[in-house]
């Protein structure tokens, strides 16, 4: 154990207070939340927050927290952030905890709120603008108190961020149930998400934020790449990229992601992102190979790169308002375009308004949020016109899950078609809702030894069970590009150089392959070729893991795409079948409202009851959307379920 994390099992320091720190420039934080609360809801924001307290500090709490209110419109309990140590991942033994599948956990936890990691860490929030780990720092001592404590005969339950306390359960019980943003239907619009936020009774987990199962940029940039890859095939009926332009926006989260996967496909990226904070963070970790400010200097860019027809990723720090419409006015062809702006937030930091600069726009949203919400709804109008007239030359384009397109249309934008569907498809719809349907997602792992050379030895046990299915003769055909895609992508995995935070990876992967790689990571636990447990999860963006009509569930044709049994039934069957933990959430990359989704986490540590867990699990979590989509009348769908049942 490293004695510097003891202060782990302190929960909420107050012997003394810890000082109130400076605000710290060197992170990128969170913008202000435009204050919506009556005084009543005020006040009752200020008793939410002052009972995680003895009554004696409420009176040199109370203003504090208050002028927090007012000034980032909510209580984040800044006070309470850890500084004695940093915070990211360490070696799992690091940690004051006597259960090791807790000890996993709070590993977890740390990653999704490093600075390397986190979009903005000392608001807690990991990805997409408002994807919380907590609603405040005195949860999160909380809840490292109670993981220090828990016995494997203990779960703690968590309600969107409050850790509601331990409860007795049993070894094959998850140690940590969580709940996200779960409230009455009718209750679930936007405005309902700024109160109760506001006043500290709700979250928004997004999908591994509040699942604790973030990995980074990287979580979604295999994803990603197969978009690409899938893109070429369908619409350009070509397998190869290079000199082909893909123009995209967002670099902040899981956009990030974008550029990197732009390279591997082989094709020329240009990502806009109008923060300065997130280009630089992207470009000094790699994530870009070049940042251009100029349009002028763009278009010749891009018209060299096409000559020289090698893989580029560019950063356009800028609108990418403006960069679509320098483009529409130029005479460079673009193939492939697309957006992951976070629309679901659309006038709290997700989308930035052309009309003025980004630090005047922060100010706006907060001091004139009605101004705020018209400049947007215009921005999205002049997006979607240029876009439109890329598309009248011969550009793909695709809604990246991000509702882009819902909020277009909500925004009076020329997104529609005479029949009222939208003029371009979901990537789920299009291309991603094939995959999902064979049973492929987005499987990930993290090495708890926080050593490079496990993760190194993961790959090349996940490599060789994938190029083994991949070679298979007797593989259908339906399944044969799936593997062969995948083979390629974690081959080359450690040249990317992706890992950011922990030392975890993603590979797509269907039932079979998941058991498969999973178990083989148990045995070499247990033969201690691997030296410390492996986390195993994935992202909630899976086959099974999310149900939400605009993006996972939009090629579900029968009626049912607005429908949730699915993910609820993920949830609940992953708990019983072996999950050390699970988490259902409100939301998703689509928003509130707009989705329900969950997922779950699983401790490998070389037992041979570890390898049960994950055979039992790992099979429903997979087929049961494959199932669900089967009965949805989807042929790919079809021939997997058969194929599972015959297995």
């Amino acid at each position: 154990m490293a004695e510097f994390l003891k202060s782990l099992t302190q929960g909420i320091p107050l012997s003394p207070l810890p000082p109130l720190p400076e605000r710290d420039n060197s992170v990128p934080h969170a913008p202000g939340r435009p204050i919506q609360l009556s005084s009543d809801e005020k006040k009752l924001a200020l008793r939410n927050a002052l009972r995680y307290f003895p009554e004696e500090h409420h009176a040199s709490l109370a203003p504090e927290f208050a002028n927090e209110l007012k000034t980032y419109g909510h209580i984040y309990m800044y006070r309470f952030r850890p500084t004695k140590y940093e915070m990211k991942a360490y070696p799992v033994t690091s940690y004051p905890a006597k259960s090791k599948q807790a000890a996993v956990i709070m590993l977890m936890i740390m990653n999704n709120l490093d600075k390397d990691i986190a979009q903005f860490p000392h608001e807690l929030v990991t990805y997409g603008g408002n994807g919380s780990v907590f609603q405040n720092w005195a949860q999160y001592n909380l809840v490292m108190k109670y993981l220090s404590e828990m016995t494997e005969e203990q779960t703690l339950v968590m309600y969107s961020g409050h850790p509601l306390g331990l409860f007795p359960s049993h070894k094959n019980a998850p140690r940590v149930v969580v709940t996200n943003g779960m409230v009455i239907p009718n209750y679930s619009s936007k405005a309902d998400y700024e109160r109760m936020y506001g006043i500290g009774v709700s979250m928004y987990g997004q999908m591994t934020a509040g699942s604790y199962c973030y990995i980074g940029p990287q979580g979604i940039v295999h994803g990603t790449t197969l978009v690409l890859l899938n893109a070429g095939r369908k619409y350009l009926k070509n397998e190869d990229l290079s000199g082909k332009i893909f123009i995209t926006s967002g670099l902040g989260g899981m956009s990030g992601a974008q550029a990197k996967a732009g390279v591997i496909a082989g094709a020329i990226s240009v990502v806009a992102e109008v923060s300065k904070e997130a280009v630089h963070k992207r470009y000094h970790q790699g994530w870009v190979m070049e940042v251009i400010n100029d349009l002028s200097s763009l278009v010749d860019r891009l018209k060299k790169a096409r000559q020289e027809k090698k893989p580029l990723s560019i950063a356009y720090h800028g609108n990418v308002i403006d960069l679509w419409e320098k483009l529409a006015d130029s005479d460079v062809q673009i193939e492939l375009g697309s957006d992951q702006t976070s629309l679901h937030n659309p006038y709290n930091g997700g989308y930035y308004p052309v009309q003025i600069g980004f630090e005047e726009a922060n100010q706006m949203m907060v001091n004139d949020g009605e101004k705020f919400k018209g400049l947007v709804k215009e921005s999205l109008r002049r997006h979607v016109d240029a876009v439109n007239k890329m598309a009248a030359k011969g550009m793909e384009f695709w809604d990246y899950g991000n509702s882009f397109l819902l909020e277009a249309s909500r925004a009076d934008a020329d997104i529609l078609k005479p029949d009222k569907t939208f003029k371009y498809p979901s990537y789920v719809e299009d291309i991603m809702g094939d995959i999902f349907s064979l049973g492929f997602g987005p499987f990930r792992w993290v090495c708890t030894s926080c050593d490079p050379a496990d993760l190194q030895v993961s790959d090349k046990i996940a490599g060789q069970i994938t190029g083994d299915f991949a070679n298979d003769k007797s593989m259908p055909k339906e399944l044969t590009q799936q593997y062969k895609d995948n083979y390629i992508w974690i081959s080359q995995a450690q040249s990317h150089k992706m890992v950011v935070g922990s030392q975890a990876r993603i590979l797509y992967s269907d039932a079979q392959g998941r058991i498969d790689i999973a178990v083989a990571f148990n045995t070499a636990i247990r033969d201690g070729v691997i030296k410390a447990p492996i986390a195993i999860s994935r992202d909630h963006h899976d086959v099974s893991g999310a149900d939400s009509p605009w993006r996972e569930t939009s090629n579900v044709t029968d009626g049912s795409k607005f429908c949730a049994d699915m993910a609820v039934q993920n949830f609940v069957g992953d708990s019983f079948r072996g999950a050390t933990w699970v988490a259902l959430h409100n939301g998703g990359g689509t928003g509130w409202g707009e989705a329900i989704n969950g997922g779950f986490g699983m401790v490998l540590d070389g037992s041979p009851e570890a390898e049960s867990r994950a055979r039992l699990m790992l099979s429903w979590d997979v087929c049961n959307g494959v199932a669900r989509r089967a009965w949805g009348r989807n042929a790919n769908a079809e021939f997997a379920i058969k194929r599972a049942m015959e297995a």
